[in-house]
C-alpha cells in the first residue's frame, strides 16, 4: 500500500483508466479494512497483510494467475467473434438483427422489402460465417456482441 510517491489504491486507479488488466495482489503492513474494502471492490484479487504467511500468498498468485487465464480467454473469444462478425455484408448484419429478434424469414423479407429466397440465402451465408450452429448459440454470440438495445 504504501510506494514511494503513491499509494498501492492510486496505482491501481491509475492502471484501471489506463485500461490496464492485471491481477493485483495488495501485501502491506499498514492496511485496515477500509483500504481492504476498496481494493477489492476495485479488482484486487487479494488483500494480505504482514506479516506473510507463505501459503496465502501463493494462494492468492495461483488465484491471481487463474483469474488472468480466464479473463484473456474471453478476450480472446470475444476478438474472435467480433472478428467474424465484421466479416457479415450489410444485408448479412441486417439480417442476423432480424433474426435474432424473433422473427421469421418471412416476417425479414417483408421487412427488407426482399424475397424469402434471398433472406435464406443471406442468412445462411451469415450462420456459415458466424460459425453458429443453432438459433440459439447465434443469440448468445449477439448477446456478447450487444445487438440488443439496452433496456
Amino acid at each position: 500500500m504504501s510506494l514511494p510517491g503513491i499509494n498501492g489504491l492510486e496505482f491501481q486507479q491509475q492502471l484501471t483508466k489506463a485500461g490496464r488488466q492485471i491481477p493485483i495482489i495488495f501485501v502491506t503492513g499498514h492496511g485496515d479494512i477500509q483500504m481492504s474494502v476498496k481494493a477489492m471492490k476495485s479488482g484486487a484479487v487479494e488483500f494480505l497483510t504482514k506479516p506473510l504467511k507463505r501459503h496465502a500468498l501463493l494462494d492468492a498468485i495461483q488465484q491471481a494467475l487463474a483469474r488472468d487465464s480466464v479473463r484473456r480467454q474471453e478476450q480472446a473469444d470475444m476478438a474472435l467473434l467480433q472478428k467474424r462478425y465484421d466479416t457479415l455484408s450489410r444485408r448479412q448484419h441486417q439480417v442476423m438483427t432480424l433474426v435474432v429478434s424473433g422473427l421469421l424469414n418471412k416476417q425479414i423479407a417483408s421487412e427488407l422489402g426482399t424475397t424469402l429466397v434471398t433472406v435464406k440465402l443471406h442468412r445462411a451465408q451469415m450462420m456459415r460465417k458466424m460459425q453458429a450452429r443453432s438459433l440459439a448459440e447465434l443469440v448468445r454470440m449477439a448477446e456478447k456482441l450487444r445487438l440488443f438495445p439496452s433496456t
